[in-house]
């Protein structure tokens, strides 16, 4: 038995465990008839459940939310059975009759699979002692008539419903095998027909053709076993899957039940999983579940992502090239200091936790909500990547304007720098407190000299060129978050600092002017205005740094300090 995923109902259930006996029956029975109530497909506040529960309200009146009541249902069946395994009355001495599974399943006539299909759908069940000693789960008969009223068609249906004999049984041998001979159609299919033309259900002919093949393999129907097929066929199942198809399309597409279309759907997501290179960095925090989780939740707002960063656009090598994409670079917002170490951190524990998941996958049977929790990890380390690539380009373009000679050089340059950039990424270990830039920019420039094997000389052609591409990278930040920073940073350097140091600090980093453009004064420049040597204003700067770290916010000082 699973869980209860809701925290505050597993809360309580720990604290009805020392209410007093009687209460706890009351509590017991409470809740079951709550469970009676529950509506799947409604949402129901936390308040409401556990005043229905307990009788009263909630302690905290402030933090009532809405629980889907398809997980209400599952959780309250499961408060349910623990709590009445820890109370748990005789049969005898209850004042309505008490019935096992066994014994319901027997009145109405159905399997016992379908009472437990309709605890499910809110059939509620608890633990009595019956006469032989032994603890059961027991449903009193008020509640089984209670969901028998409110889902009449679903009973009624289950109550009509009469097995095979064996005599029916041979039938629906002979009548799939006649079909068989006589058509080239799945045994899907042929098991569909076979419902259609005997009046049963699809699942019960399933189960009846399956059932008789397990005990007599040699029987020739044996050779159209279902899921048989090709490579080819599975692969393009799954190609249809990823773009969109739905499932009922391709149950009549391919002639296969849905259980084996999600089978070679899953066979093919684990296959491509498996041969995905997933590299990461470890770090002993990854190992500790509740790290783990506060690193996956944190609130962070990825920077915006830049379609298309890995290429260059197809053209000739000319001025098309050039502007389109440094046109690009407007809407790749650059990353501060204060949030790379974050970005690479949860990057890297998203990996670890795809890597994690896919060792628990068995390529046999694949688990569909183990690959499907591998793959929204690696989509989050996916979307993180492409976010870290944008805001590192306009390194890239910086360290190829040096390395070039004109503008086609250039383009093969930053195309070539991208994957280096991409490498990098995966590659960085955060864990060591080194800028990723700094690390980063040496490499790709080491990378670039090993290239062109020489020092290329800078004409006067290619300086023009270069420089006028860097004045656009510069002109084309994002203005509206650096002003937004700036308003904050200028409050908190009049507030904290005196005049003098005040004067040091605006003029050294270049806050004295406006917009990105910022070109700061030398100390010894500054000295020289203040009549002091180029040493004692280092002092007052360290001085006033020191204070304004205390008061600013990251994005601030690295606004200050950039």
């Amino acid at each position: 038995m699973r869980r209860i995923a809701d925290k505050n109902l597993a809360e309580l259930l720990i604290q009805l465990r020392f209410t007093p006996l009687a209460k706890r029956l009351k509590q017991i029975q409470a809740a079951e008839e709550l469970v009676g109530t529950i509506d799947p497909a409604k949402e129901y506040p936390w308040d409401f459940v556990y005043y229905k529960i307990t009788g009263f309200m909630p302690p905290d009146q402030g933090g009532s939310y809405l629980i889907p009541g398809s997980q209400l249902l599952e959780d309250l069946r499961i408060f349910v059975t623990r709590l009445s395994t820890i109370a748990c009355p005789s049969a005898d001495q209850t004042v309505e009759p008490v019935y096992t599974i066994k014994e319901v399943a027997s009145r109405l006539n159905v399997s016992e699979k379908t009472i437990n299909r309709w605890r499910k759908r809110g059939l509620a069940a608890r633990r009595f002692v019956f006469q032989d000693g032994a603890k059961r789960l027991g449903i009193r008969q008020s509640v089984l008539e209670a969901f028998i009223a409110k889902h009449r068609d679903l009973t009624d249906k289950a109550i009509r419903f009469t097995r095979l004999d064996d005599k029916q049984k041979r039938q629906v041998i002979e009548l799939a095998a006649r079909l068989a001979g006589s058509s080239s159609g799945s045994l899907s299919q042929i098991i569909q027909e076979v419902a259609h033309q005997t009046g049963r259900a699809t699942e019960t002919i399933r189960y009846t053709i399956k059932a008789y093949l397990k005990s007599h393999p040699e029987h020739p129907l044996a050779r159209r076993v279902e899921g048989r097929s090709s490579a080819g066929d599975a692969q393009r199942l799954y190609e249809l899957y990823r773009s969109g198809v739905p499932i009922k399309d391709l149950v009549e597409r391919f002639g296969l039940s849905r259980t084996t279309i999600y089978r070679l759907i899953n066979q093919r997501r684990a296959l491509a999983l498996m041969a995905r290179r997933i590299q990461y960095v470890p770090s002993p925090e990854f190992e500790d579940p509740a790290i783990r989780e506060q690193i996956i939740s944190e609130a962070i707002e990825l920077p915006s992502e830049q379609p298309d960063l890995g290429r260059l656009p197809d053209s000739t090598p000319g001025s098309e090239v050039l502007p389109a994409y440094i046109r690009l670079l407007k809407h790749a917002q650059p990353i501060l200091a204060s949030l790379e170490t974050r970005l690479f951190r949860r990057y890297n524990c998203l990996k670890y936790m795809a890597v994690r998941c896919r060792q628990a996958i068995k390529l046999s049977n694949p688990s569909g909500s183990l690959l499907s929790q591998a793959e929204a990890y690696l989509a989050q380390a996916d979307s993180i990547e492409r976010a870290l690539v944008a805001g590192y380009l306009r390194l890239v373009v910086a360290i190829a304007s040096k390395h070039a000679t004109d503008e086609a050089q250039f383009a093969d340059l930053v195309s070539k720098g991208n994957y280096a950039l991409i490498t990098a990424i995966q590659e960085f270990d955060y864990t060591k407190g080194i800028r990723f830039a700094r690390q980063t920019a040496l490499n790709i420039a080491k990378e670039y000299a090993k290239t062109s094997g020489r020092e290329i000389e800078i004409t006067r052609r290619r300086a023009a060129s270069i420089a006028s591409m860097q004045m656009y990278l510069r002109d084309s930040a994002d203005l509206v978050a650096v002003e937004r920073a700036r308003q904050g940073l200028m409050e908190v350097i009049h507030r904290e600092l005196d005049q003098r140091q005040q004067y040091v600090i605006m003029n050294h980093f270049g806050l004295a002017q406006a917009g990105p453009k910022r070109k700061g004064k030398t100390l010894q420049q500054i000295g020289q205005e203040l009549g002091v040597s180029k040493e004692r204003v280092r002092q007052i700067e360290l001085v006033a740094l020191q204070r304004l770290r205390r008061s600013l916010s990251p994005e601030q000082f690295d606004l200050l300090t950039r």
